[in-house]
Protein backbone atom coordinates (compact mmCIF):
# COMPACT_ATOMS: atom_id res chain seq x y z
CA UNK A 1 0.00 0.00 0.00
CA UNK A 2 2.96 2.16 1.04
CA UNK A 3 4.41 1.96 -2.80
CA UNK A 4 1.66 2.48 -4.61
CA UNK A 5 0.74 5.64 -2.69
CA UNK A 6 4.61 6.63 -3.01
CA UNK A 7 4.27 6.31 -6.85
CA UNK A 8 2.10 8.62 -7.20
CA UNK A 9 2.81 11.20 -9.79
CA UNK A 10 0.95 14.52 -10.96
CA UNK A 11 1.48 13.64 -14.67
CA UNK A 12 -0.89 10.55 -14.07
CA UNK A 13 -3.46 12.12 -12.34
CA UNK A 14 -3.69 15.32 -14.81
CA UNK A 15 -5.50 13.40 -17.85
CA UNK A 16 -8.77 12.45 -14.67
CA UNK A 17 -9.11 16.47 -14.20
CA UNK A 18 -9.56 16.65 -18.57
CA UNK A 19 -7.44 19.68 -18.40
CA UNK A 20 -9.27 22.16 -15.95
CA UNK A 21 -8.01 25.29 -14.46
CA UNK A 22 -4.93 24.53 -11.69
CA UNK A 23 -5.45 21.29 -12.70
CA UNK A 24 -1.37 20.96 -12.47
CA UNK A 25 -1.74 22.02 -8.54
CA UNK A 26 -4.13 19.95 -7.68
CA UNK A 27 -2.51 16.93 -8.96
CA UNK A 28 0.43 17.64 -7.31
CA UNK A 29 -1.01 18.77 -3.88
CA UNK A 30 -2.60 15.15 -4.02
CA UNK A 31 0.28 13.79 -4.77
CA UNK A 32 1.93 14.90 -2.30
CA UNK A 33 -0.49 13.92 0.65
CA UNK A 34 -0.08 10.44 -0.94
CA UNK A 35 3.51 10.61 -0.43
CA UNK A 36 2.83 11.87 3.04
CA UNK A 37 0.66 8.94 4.40
CA UNK A 38 3.29 6.77 2.67
CA UNK A 39 6.37 7.90 5.18
CA UNK A 40 3.87 7.25 8.18
CA UNK A 41 2.73 3.92 7.07
CA UNK A 42 6.53 2.98 6.48
CA UNK A 43 7.48 4.64 9.81
CA UNK A 44 4.78 2.72 11.16
CA UNK A 45 5.90 -0.43 9.72
CA UNK A 46 9.33 0.16 11.02
CA UNK A 47 8.08 1.12 14.61
CA UNK A 48 6.00 -2.13 14.69
CA UNK A 49 8.25 -4.48 13.42
CA UNK A 50 11.15 -3.02 16.15
CA UNK A 51 9.00 -3.06 18.56
CA UNK A 52 7.89 -6.66 18.05
CA UNK A 53 12.27 -7.53 17.69
CA UNK A 54 12.79 -5.64 20.73
CA UNK A 55 10.16 -7.67 22.79
CA UNK A 56 10.93 -10.97 21.32
CA UNK A 57 14.82 -9.80 22.94
CA UNK A 58 13.26 -9.35 26.15
CA UNK A 59 11.64 -12.91 26.31
CA UNK A 60 15.54 -14.19 24.85
CA UNK A 61 16.82 -12.28 27.45
CA UNK A 62 15.07 -13.50 30.31
CA UNK A 63 16.14 -17.19 29.46
CA UNK A 64 19.31 -16.18 31.23
CA UNK A 65 16.93 -16.26 34.22
CA UNK A 66 15.72 -19.83 33.46
CA UNK A 67 19.38 -21.06 32.93
CA UNK A 68 20.64 -19.66 36.07
CA UNK A 69 17.58 -21.08 37.90
CA UNK A 70 18.24 -25.02 35.90
CA UNK A 71 21.76 -24.56 36.78
CA UNK A 72 21.19 -23.70 40.41
CA UNK A 73 18.84 -26.16 40.96
CA UNK A 74 20.79 -29.11 38.75
CA UNK A 75 24.14 -28.32 41.35
CA UNK A 76 25.04 -29.72 44.82
CA UNK A 77 24.31 -26.37 47.20
CA UNK A 78 28.07 -25.89 47.77
CA UNK A 79 28.33 -24.82 44.43
CA UNK A 80 25.73 -22.41 43.91
CA UNK A 81 26.49 -18.93 44.06
CA UNK A 82 29.55 -20.33 41.81
CA UNK A 83 27.20 -21.73 39.38
CA UNK A 84 24.70 -18.39 39.67
CA UNK A 85 27.87 -16.09 38.87
CA UNK A 86 28.66 -17.64 35.84
CA UNK A 87 25.40 -16.95 34.34
CA UNK A 88 25.46 -13.43 35.19
CA UNK A 89 29.52 -13.03 33.44
CA UNK A 90 28.32 -14.89 30.56
CA UNK A 91 25.78 -11.89 29.82
CA UNK A 92 28.26 -9.57 30.88
CA UNK A 93 31.23 -10.90 29.15
CA UNK A 94 29.19 -11.57 25.91
CA UNK A 95 28.04 -8.33 26.10
CA UNK A 96 31.06 -6.47 25.79
CA UNK A 97 33.16 -9.23 23.26
CA UNK A 98 29.67 -9.59 21.21
CA UNK A 99 29.43 -5.19 20.82
CA UNK A 100 32.93 -5.02 19.63
CA UNK A 101 34.00 -8.45 17.73
CA UNK A 102 31.11 -10.90 17.84
CA UNK A 103 28.67 -8.96 15.58
CA UNK A 104 30.79 -7.42 13.07
CA UNK A 105 31.68 -11.29 12.31
CA UNK A 106 28.29 -13.20 12.06
CA UNK A 107 26.36 -9.96 10.42
CA UNK A 108 28.88 -7.43 9.16
CA UNK A 109 28.25 -7.75 5.73
CA UNK A 110 28.87 -7.12 2.40
CA UNK A 111 31.33 -9.82 3.18
CA UNK A 112 32.50 -13.19 2.20
CA UNK A 113 30.96 -16.42 2.81
CA UNK A 114 33.40 -17.29 5.64
CA UNK A 115 33.39 -13.74 8.43
CA UNK A 116 31.92 -10.36 8.28
CA UNK A 117 34.13 -7.93 8.15
CA UNK A 118 32.02 -4.52 9.38
CA UNK A 119 30.29 -2.66 12.22
CA UNK A 120 33.00 -3.74 14.15
CA UNK A 121 31.95 -1.63 17.73
CA UNK A 122 28.66 -1.00 16.22
CA UNK A 123 30.35 1.62 14.17
CA UNK A 124 28.66 3.16 11.31
CA UNK A 125 24.98 1.63 12.61
CA UNK A 126 22.49 1.58 12.09
CA UNK A 127 21.83 0.78 8.37
CA UNK A 128 18.62 0.68 6.06
CA UNK A 129 19.00 -3.39 6.81
CA UNK A 130 19.60 -3.46 10.96
CA UNK A 131 19.03 -1.15 13.45
CA UNK A 132 19.61 -1.81 17.48
CA UNK A 133 17.09 -3.82 18.15
CA UNK A 134 18.58 -6.73 15.64
CA UNK A 135 21.39 -6.26 17.27
CA UNK A 136 19.91 -6.70 21.00
CA UNK A 137 18.21 -9.98 19.33
CA UNK A 138 21.72 -11.68 18.01
CA UNK A 139 23.48 -10.92 21.15
CA UNK A 140 21.00 -12.51 23.83
CA UNK A 141 21.21 -15.71 21.17
CA UNK A 142 25.15 -15.63 21.74
CA UNK A 143 25.21 -15.55 25.22
CA UNK A 144 22.49 -18.42 25.50
CA UNK A 145 25.05 -20.34 23.66
CA UNK A 146 27.56 -19.69 26.37
CA UNK A 147 25.23 -20.40 28.40
CA UNK A 148 25.00 -23.90 27.66
CA UNK A 149 28.61 -24.55 28.01
CA UNK A 150 29.22 -23.45 31.19
CA UNK A 151 26.33 -26.43 32.19
CA UNK A 152 28.29 -28.88 30.93
CA UNK A 153 31.67 -27.82 33.23
CA UNK A 154 29.89 -26.55 36.14
CA UNK A 155 31.41 -27.70 39.66
CA UNK A 156 34.79 -28.10 38.73
CA UNK A 157 35.68 -25.44 36.74
CA UNK A 158 37.81 -22.27 37.59
CA UNK A 159 36.29 -18.69 37.62
CA UNK A 160 38.52 -17.14 35.36
CA UNK A 161 38.48 -19.99 32.89
CA UNK A 162 34.66 -19.15 32.44
CA UNK A 163 35.84 -15.44 31.47
CA UNK A 164 38.19 -16.36 29.11
CA UNK A 165 36.43 -19.24 26.71
CA UNK A 166 32.73 -17.09 27.44
CA UNK A 167 34.41 -14.21 25.84
CA UNK A 168 35.75 -16.03 22.93
CA UNK A 169 33.00 -18.15 22.70
CA UNK A 170 30.65 -15.02 21.90
CA UNK A 171 32.95 -12.92 20.16
CA UNK A 172 34.49 -15.33 17.90
CA UNK A 173 33.32 -19.14 17.57
CA UNK A 174 29.93 -18.15 17.63
CA UNK A 175 29.36 -15.88 15.52
CA UNK A 176 31.39 -17.05 12.67
CA UNK A 177 28.72 -20.04 12.26
CA UNK A 178 25.97 -17.62 12.79
CA UNK A 179 27.73 -15.45 9.83
CA UNK A 180 27.22 -19.19 7.86
CA UNK A 181 24.06 -19.87 8.50
CA UNK A 182 21.84 -16.50 9.24
CA UNK A 183 23.84 -13.80 7.16
CA UNK A 184 22.97 -13.21 3.78
CA UNK A 185 26.43 -13.77 2.94
CA UNK A 186 26.82 -16.84 4.40
CA UNK A 187 28.03 -19.59 2.39
CA UNK A 188 25.49 -22.32 3.77
CA UNK A 189 22.65 -20.39 4.83
CA UNK A 190 19.13 -20.71 2.84
CA UNK A 191 18.63 -16.81 3.46
CA UNK A 192 21.62 -16.54 1.47
CA UNK A 193 21.57 -13.39 -0.83
CA UNK A 194 24.36 -13.58 -2.96
CA UNK A 195 25.15 -16.27 -5.39
CA UNK A 196 23.22 -19.71 -4.99
CA UNK A 197 22.84 -21.50 -1.94
CA UNK A 198 23.91 -25.02 -0.80
CA UNK A 199 22.32 -27.55 -2.83
CA UNK A 200 19.91 -24.94 -4.28
CA UNK A 201 18.68 -24.91 -0.93
CA UNK A 202 20.77 -23.78 1.91
CA UNK A 203 20.76 -25.71 5.27
CA UNK A 204 17.56 -24.31 6.84
CA UNK A 205 18.09 -23.44 11.02
CA UNK A 206 15.43 -20.81 11.60
CA UNK A 207 16.40 -20.38 15.07
CA UNK A 208 19.71 -22.29 16.08
CA UNK A 209 19.32 -25.90 16.45
CA UNK A 210 22.67 -25.58 15.64
CA UNK A 211 24.25 -22.61 15.29
CA UNK A 212 22.90 -22.07 18.88
CA UNK A 213 22.19 -25.04 20.60
CA UNK A 214 24.54 -26.98 18.97
CA UNK A 215 27.82 -24.77 19.54
CA UNK A 216 27.11 -24.30 23.07
CA UNK A 217 26.44 -28.62 23.54
CA UNK A 218 29.85 -29.31 21.26
CA UNK A 219 32.09 -26.45 23.51
CA UNK A 220 30.76 -28.05 26.66
CA UNK A 221 31.39 -31.74 25.26
CA UNK A 222 34.83 -30.74 24.96
CA UNK A 223 35.39 -28.99 28.35
CA UNK A 224 33.75 -31.41 30.33
CA UNK A 225 35.31 -34.12 28.40
CA UNK A 226 39.14 -32.57 28.71
CA UNK A 227 38.50 -31.67 32.58
CA UNK A 228 37.39 -34.76 33.30
CA UNK A 229 34.00 -36.23 35.49
CA UNK A 230 33.48 -34.30 38.93
CA UNK A 231 35.31 -36.52 42.05
CA UNK A 232 32.76 -39.38 43.48
CA UNK A 233 30.80 -39.56 39.75
CA UNK A 234 32.24 -42.67 38.71
CA UNK A 235 33.00 -45.24 41.37
CA UNK A 236 36.42 -47.01 40.47
CA UNK A 237 34.57 -50.26 39.81
CA UNK A 238 33.37 -47.87 36.96
CA UNK A 239 29.49 -47.97 38.57
CA UNK A 240 28.11 -44.98 37.93
CA UNK A 241 27.26 -42.85 40.94
CA UNK A 242 24.89 -40.06 41.12
CA UNK A 243 25.76 -36.40 42.32
CA UNK A 244 21.93 -35.26 42.38
CA UNK A 245 21.31 -31.62 42.20
CA UNK A 246 19.82 -29.81 45.46
CA UNK A 247 16.34 -28.29 44.51
CA UNK A 248 14.00 -29.96 42.14
CA UNK A 249 12.02 -26.60 42.84
CA UNK A 250 14.91 -24.60 41.14
CA UNK A 251 15.08 -26.77 38.46
CA UNK A 252 11.26 -26.79 37.14
CA UNK A 253 10.98 -22.77 37.63
CA UNK A 254 14.12 -22.59 35.07
CA UNK A 255 12.27 -24.89 33.30
CA UNK A 256 9.46 -22.82 32.72
CA UNK A 257 11.09 -19.81 32.71
CA UNK A 258 13.05 -21.52 29.50
CA UNK A 259 9.76 -22.20 27.94
CA UNK A 260 8.63 -18.89 28.32
CA UNK A 261 11.23 -17.09 26.56
CA UNK A 262 11.18 -19.70 23.78
CA UNK A 263 8.25 -18.04 22.79
CA UNK A 264 11.19 -14.88 21.91
CA UNK A 265 13.76 -17.97 20.70
CA UNK A 266 11.80 -19.39 17.97
CA UNK A 267 8.34 -17.09 16.73
CA UNK A 268 11.10 -13.69 17.33
CA UNK A 269 13.18 -15.13 14.65
CA UNK A 270 11.00 -13.91 11.92
CA UNK A 271 11.93 -10.39 13.11
CA UNK A 272 9.05 -8.58 11.60
CA UNK A 273 5.53 -8.59 12.09
CA UNK A 274 3.82 -7.00 9.60
CA UNK A 275 4.13 -8.57 6.61
CA UNK A 276 1.01 -10.20 4.38
CA UNK A 277 1.74 -13.13 2.64
CA UNK A 278 -1.45 -12.62 0.33
CA UNK A 279 -1.84 -16.49 -0.12
CA UNK A 280 -4.88 -17.10 1.87
CA UNK A 281 -6.35 -13.81 2.36
CA UNK A 282 -6.15 -10.64 4.07
CA UNK A 283 -6.45 -12.26 7.71
CA UNK A 284 -3.20 -14.63 6.68
CA UNK A 285 0.41 -13.41 7.29
CA UNK A 286 3.38 -13.68 8.55
CA UNK A 287 1.61 -12.91 11.80
CA UNK A 288 -0.08 -15.98 10.91
CA UNK A 289 3.41 -18.11 10.82
CA UNK A 290 4.66 -16.34 13.74
CA UNK A 291 1.52 -18.16 15.79
CA UNK A 292 2.09 -21.45 13.94
CA UNK A 293 5.48 -21.42 14.98
CA UNK A 294 4.93 -20.78 19.01
CA UNK A 295 2.48 -23.90 18.27
CA UNK A 296 4.83 -26.36 16.91
CA UNK A 297 7.58 -24.94 19.28
CA UNK A 298 4.88 -25.95 22.33
CA UNK A 299 3.71 -29.01 21.17
CA UNK A 300 7.36 -30.57 20.58
CA UNK A 301 8.50 -29.47 23.76
CA UNK A 302 5.02 -31.18 25.71
CA UNK A 303 5.75 -34.33 23.62
CA UNK A 304 9.01 -34.70 24.57
CA UNK A 305 8.40 -33.98 28.06
CA UNK A 306 5.49 -36.90 28.14
CA UNK A 307 7.50 -39.04 26.06
CA UNK A 308 10.72 -38.93 28.63
CA UNK A 309 8.03 -39.22 31.96
CA UNK A 310 6.60 -42.63 30.60
CA UNK A 311 10.02 -43.77 28.74
CA UNK A 312 12.07 -43.45 32.02
CA UNK A 313 9.51 -44.60 34.19
CA UNK A 314 9.66 -48.00 31.83
CA UNK A 315 13.53 -47.80 32.66
CA UNK A 316 14.24 -46.38 36.16
CA UNK A 317 10.81 -47.46 37.45
CA UNK A 318 9.61 -44.55 38.84
CA UNK A 319 8.60 -41.03 38.44
CA UNK A 320 11.35 -38.00 37.81
CA UNK A 321 10.56 -34.23 37.14
CA UNK A 322 14.19 -33.38 36.43
CA UNK A 323 14.08 -35.76 33.56
CA UNK A 324 10.98 -34.77 32.68
CA UNK A 325 12.33 -31.38 32.48
CA UNK A 326 15.66 -32.00 30.45
CA UNK A 327 13.27 -33.74 28.03
CA UNK A 328 11.04 -31.05 27.74
CA UNK A 329 13.94 -28.86 26.95
CA UNK A 330 15.25 -31.47 24.36
CA UNK A 331 11.94 -30.83 22.31
CA UNK A 332 12.82 -27.30 21.80
CA UNK A 333 15.72 -27.46 21.15
CA UNK A 334 14.68 -29.55 18.28
CA UNK A 335 12.39 -28.21 16.67
CA UNK A 336 13.97 -25.01 17.34
CA UNK A 337 15.25 -25.73 13.39
CA UNK A 338 12.07 -26.09 11.70
CA UNK A 339 9.42 -24.35 13.97
CA UNK A 340 8.78 -22.08 11.11
CA UNK A 341 8.60 -24.78 8.36
CA UNK A 342 6.50 -27.72 9.76
CA UNK A 343 3.28 -28.91 10.51
CA UNK A 344 2.11 -28.97 14.01
CA UNK A 345 1.32 -32.78 13.24
CA UNK A 346 4.97 -32.86 12.50
CA UNK A 347 6.11 -31.33 15.62
CA UNK A 348 5.10 -34.03 18.13
CA UNK A 349 6.94 -36.35 15.96
CA UNK A 350 10.10 -34.26 16.34
CA UNK A 351 9.45 -33.77 20.06
CA UNK A 352 8.60 -37.95 19.95
CA UNK A 353 12.04 -38.81 18.71
CA UNK A 354 14.16 -36.23 20.64
CA UNK A 355 13.44 -37.67 23.86
CA UNK A 356 14.80 -41.04 22.81
CA UNK A 357 17.86 -39.35 21.85
CA UNK A 358 18.54 -37.50 24.71
CA UNK A 359 17.44 -40.92 26.84
CA UNK A 360 20.32 -42.62 24.51
CA UNK A 361 23.03 -40.13 24.68
CA UNK A 362 22.88 -39.95 28.67
CA UNK A 363 22.98 -43.61 28.66
CA UNK A 364 26.17 -43.84 26.52
CA UNK A 365 27.72 -40.75 28.29
CA UNK A 366 27.18 -43.17 31.54
CA UNK A 367 29.33 -46.05 29.34
CA UNK A 368 31.83 -44.00 28.87
CA UNK A 369 31.96 -42.22 31.93
CA UNK A 370 31.45 -38.97 30.78
CA UNK A 371 30.12 -36.22 33.38
CA UNK A 372 27.75 -33.45 32.15
CA UNK A 373 26.01 -31.62 35.85
CA UNK A 374 23.58 -30.78 33.76
CA UNK A 375 23.26 -32.93 30.55
CA UNK A 376 23.71 -30.56 28.12
CA UNK A 377 26.17 -31.66 25.57
CA UNK A 378 23.19 -34.80 25.48
CA UNK A 379 20.90 -32.04 25.42
CA UNK A 380 21.44 -29.44 23.53
CA UNK A 381 24.16 -31.04 21.24
CA UNK A 382 22.28 -34.23 20.53
CA UNK A 383 18.57 -33.05 20.31
CA UNK A 384 19.93 -30.01 18.22
CA UNK A 385 21.49 -32.30 15.87
CA UNK A 386 18.53 -34.24 15.69
CA UNK A 387 16.49 -31.32 15.10
CA UNK A 388 18.24 -30.63 11.67
CA UNK A 389 17.89 -33.93 10.66
CA UNK A 390 14.11 -33.74 11.50
CA UNK A 391 13.51 -30.17 9.67
CA UNK A 392 15.63 -31.98 6.41
CA UNK A 393 13.02 -34.47 6.22
CA UNK A 394 9.65 -32.81 7.32
CA UNK A 395 9.73 -28.81 5.88
CA UNK A 396 6.48 -28.24 4.18
CA UNK A 397 6.96 -26.63 0.49
CA UNK A 398 4.81 -23.71 1.46
CA UNK A 399 5.97 -22.67 4.80
CA UNK A 400 9.69 -23.07 3.19
CA UNK A 401 8.55 -20.50 0.24
CA UNK A 402 7.13 -18.02 3.40
CA UNK A 403 10.18 -17.58 5.48
CA UNK A 404 12.95 -18.12 3.33
CA UNK A 405 11.20 -16.53 -0.59
CA UNK A 406 13.26 -17.76 -4.10
CA UNK A 407 12.40 -19.84 -6.07
CA UNK A 408 9.27 -22.01 -5.83
CA UNK A 409 10.85 -25.25 -6.74
CA UNK A 410 13.35 -24.92 -4.20
CA UNK A 411 13.65 -27.97 -2.39
CA UNK A 412 12.02 -29.05 1.19
CA UNK A 413 11.63 -32.15 2.93
CA UNK A 414 12.20 -35.82 1.82
CA UNK A 415 9.38 -37.14 3.83
CA UNK A 416 6.95 -33.84 2.11
CA UNK A 417 8.18 -34.57 -1.49
CA UNK A 418 10.78 -32.41 -1.47
CA UNK A 419 14.08 -34.70 -2.42
CA UNK A 420 16.86 -35.00 -0.73
CA UNK A 421 18.60 -31.77 -1.39
CA UNK A 422 17.67 -30.49 1.65
CA UNK A 423 18.66 -32.74 4.66
CA UNK A 424 21.96 -33.17 2.52
CA UNK A 425 22.19 -29.35 3.41
CA UNK A 426 21.23 -30.03 7.17
CA UNK A 427 24.17 -32.85 7.22
CA UNK A 428 26.74 -30.53 5.62
CA UNK A 429 25.59 -28.05 9.13
CA UNK A 430 25.99 -30.73 11.71
CA UNK A 431 29.24 -31.96 10.29
CA UNK A 432 30.72 -28.53 9.78
CA UNK A 433 29.99 -27.29 13.37
CA UNK A 434 31.15 -30.39 15.39
CA UNK A 435 34.21 -29.34 13.24
CA UNK A 436 34.61 -26.04 13.51
CA UNK A 437 33.96 -25.83 17.37
CA UNK A 438 35.71 -28.79 18.23
CA UNK A 439 38.82 -27.55 16.11
CA UNK A 440 38.39 -23.78 18.32
CA UNK A 441 37.07 -24.34 21.19
CA UNK A 442 39.26 -28.22 22.01
CA UNK A 443 42.51 -26.59 21.94
CA UNK A 444 41.01 -23.68 24.10
CA UNK A 445 39.75 -25.77 26.71
CA UNK A 446 43.44 -28.20 26.17
CA UNK A 447 45.59 -24.73 26.48
CA UNK A 448 43.57 -23.76 29.41
CA UNK A 449 44.43 -27.15 31.52
CA UNK A 450 47.96 -27.24 30.54
CA UNK A 451 48.15 -23.56 32.09
CA UNK A 452 46.43 -24.70 35.09
CA UNK A 453 44.01 -22.48 34.52
CA UNK A 454 40.74 -24.59 33.47
CA UNK A 455 40.03 -27.59 36.80
CA UNK A 456 40.03 -26.50 40.97
CA UNK A 457 42.37 -28.54 43.08
CA UNK A 458 40.31 -31.43 44.33
CA UNK A 459 40.72 -29.98 48.05
CA UNK A 460 38.43 -27.22 46.67
CA UNK A 461 35.95 -29.59 44.54
CA UNK A 462 35.20 -31.22 47.67
CA UNK A 463 34.73 -28.36 49.72
CA UNK A 464 32.57 -26.59 47.20
CA UNK A 465 33.42 -23.70 45.18
CA UNK A 466 31.51 -21.24 47.19
CA UNK A 467 33.46 -21.52 50.11
CA UNK A 468 36.48 -21.75 48.61
CA UNK A 469 36.05 -19.23 45.92
CA UNK A 470 33.37 -16.69 46.83
CA UNK A 471 33.54 -16.16 50.12
CA UNK A 472 30.61 -18.68 51.82
CA UNK A 473 27.77 -20.22 51.01
CA UNK A 474 24.65 -19.19 48.53
CA UNK A 475 22.74 -21.41 51.64
CA UNK A 476 22.72 -21.94 55.37
CA UNK A 477 22.51 -25.59 55.04
CA UNK A 478 24.05 -29.21 55.86
CA UNK A 479 25.20 -31.12 53.48
CA UNK A 480 24.76 -34.82 54.72
CA UNK A 481 26.89 -36.86 51.95
CA UNK A 482 30.34 -34.08 53.40
CA UNK A 483 29.22 -33.65 56.83
CA UNK A 484 33.26 -34.87 57.34
CA UNK A 485 34.28 -32.29 54.97
CA UNK A 486 31.97 -29.04 55.52
CA UNK A 487 31.79 -26.73 58.21
CA UNK A 488 28.03 -27.41 59.93
CA UNK A 489 25.05 -24.94 59.80
CA UNK A 490 22.49 -24.76 62.08
CA UNK A 491 19.55 -22.87 61.80
CA UNK A 492 18.08 -21.82 65.46
CA UNK A 493 15.03 -20.23 66.64
CA UNK A 494 15.35 -17.04 68.08
CA UNK A 495 13.15 -16.84 70.65
CA UNK A 496 12.53 -12.80 72.22
CA UNK A 497 14.66 -11.73 74.89
CA UNK A 498 11.69 -10.03 77.17
CA UNK A 499 8.58 -12.05 77.53
CA UNK A 500 5.59 -10.32 76.69
CA UNK A 501 1.88 -10.76 78.75
CA UNK A 502 -1.21 -10.19 76.67
CA UNK A 503 -1.92 -7.49 79.00
CA UNK A 504 1.27 -5.79 77.53
CA UNK A 505 0.05 -6.20 74.16
CA UNK A 506 -3.48 -4.61 75.13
Amino acid sequence: MANLLSSCTASDLLPLFGGSANATAVASLICNSFAAVSDQLTTASHAIDNTYLLFSAYLVFAMQLGFAMLCAGSVRAKNTMNIMLTNVLDAAAGGLSYYLFGYAFAFGGPSNGFIGKHFFGLKEFPTDSADYSFFLYQWAFAIAAAGITSGSIAERTQFVAYLIYSSFLTGFVYPVVSHWFWSGDGWAGAARTSGSPLFGSGAIDFAGSGVVHMVGGIAGLWGAYIEGPRIGRFARSGRSVALRGHSSSLVVLGTFLLWFGWYGFNPGSFLTINKAYTTRGSFYGQWSAIGRTAVTTTLAGSTAALTTLFGKRLLAGHWNVIDVCNGLLGGFAAITSGCSVVDPWAAIICGFVSAWVLIGFNMLAEKLEYDDPLEAAQLHGGCGAWGLLFTGLFANKAYVIEAYGGDPGRPHGLFMGGGGKLLAAQIIQILVIIGWVSVTMGPLFFALKKLGLLRISSENEMAGMDMTSHGGMAYIYHDEEDSNRLPLFNVKRIEPTNSITPKQLS
